[in-house]
């Protein structure tokens, strides 16, 4: 179909290219041969009369043009997925829908993992793709690259649609054998020993250092830096180190008797978890009905 000369379904081929800055990526998405897929880039750049993406070293890098569209042709995507198709995909069972979540493993674990076995049994053809938030920042919706992402309360923002998830808290954990640490952790230990911690979204900032500094003037020795809570914790296995994660999460893998779980030595604001989506997927039928899936397993969990 064309619109004042463009190809719409280009612009289908664009957002997928726009995202994976790869062409082979890009052509197993579009189910394309790579010379296709290539020759449908050539076409959007003849268009646009821009290179769109360029070729530097191993790498395709877009143009400013290129990431000026971005935005808007996900988001009219997205209104074309939600508000019009959408409107024929209200059938769990018949759906085939792909879900993109963006999700920590403490999520998954403790909460998503129960969301997939219900969503199984009423919707058998629905698939999910859990993607890093280390790996995509949170804006990752705007751009039409996930479906949702749930994520703690303070990296929520005004221009999603959200709804309140889990209320968790946190503790401290440290090897089974680690005779430096008791039941309870003392300040000036907490303070000493080395830390293992997790850094949240592609800058790898640490998601409690900036309460702990600005709030309780607390200072730590970070000295091992990971990407999610399970390599957390076998990291500071056979070590004296410590770290901090959610009570949960701490909860499940202690059945395995490798670490035991501390008091802090001093309170803790809770962690909450938010579910965040684009606001033109709120009255999609089948993004709706997995959402209220996700809040129902979640009610459970509080």
């Amino acid at each position: 179909m064309r619109f004042e000369q463009l190809d719409l379904n280009l612009l289908v081929a664009l957002d997928i290219l726009l995202e994976e800055q790869n062409i082979t990526r890009s052509a197993e998405r579009l189910h394309l041969s790579q010379s296709a897929t290539s020759g449908i880039l050539s076409r959007l750049r003849a268009f646009f009369e821009d290179d769109l993406l360029v070729q530097i070293g191993k790498k395709m890098q877009p143009t400013p043009f290129a990431l000026e569209l971005q935005e808007p042709i996900a988001g009219v995507l997205a209104t074309v997925r939600g508000s019009i198709i959408g409107k024929k995909a209200n059938n769990p069972e018949q759906s085939e829908r792909h879900f993109k979540i963006v999700a920590t493993d403490y999520v998954v674990q403790v909460l998503l993992r129960h969301v997939v076995v219900a969503v199984a049994k009423l919707a058998p053809n629905v698939t999910f793709e859990f993607m890093s938030p280390f790996a995509h920042e949170i804006n990752v919706l705007s751009k039409g690259g996930a479906d949702m992402t749930i994520a703690p309360e303070v990296a929520m923002l005004d221009i999603y649609s959200c709804a309140p998830l889990t209320t968790d808290e946190l503790v401290c954990i440290a090897d089974i054998n680690n005779k430096l640490v008791d039941d309870v952790l003392t300040l000036e230990q907490f303070s000493s020993l080395g830390h293992v911690s997790v850094g949240y979204a592609r800058t790898s900032h640490l998601s409690i250092e900036h309460w702990l500094f600005e709030q309780m003037e607390i200072t730590r020795r970070v000295e091992i830096l990971t990407n999610d809570f399970s390599t957390m914790i076998y990291t500071l296995l056979n070590t004296n180190r410590i770290a901090i994660l959610p009570q949960h999460f701490a909860e499940t893998h202690a059945q395995r008797e490798f670490f035991k779980i501390v008091k802090l030595p001093f309170e803790t604001p809770p962690l909450k978890e938010i579910m965040m989506w684009h606001p033109t997927l709120e009255n999609d039928p089948m993004h709706r009905w997995l959402r209220q899936k996700i809040i129902e397993s979640a009610a459970k969990f509080n």
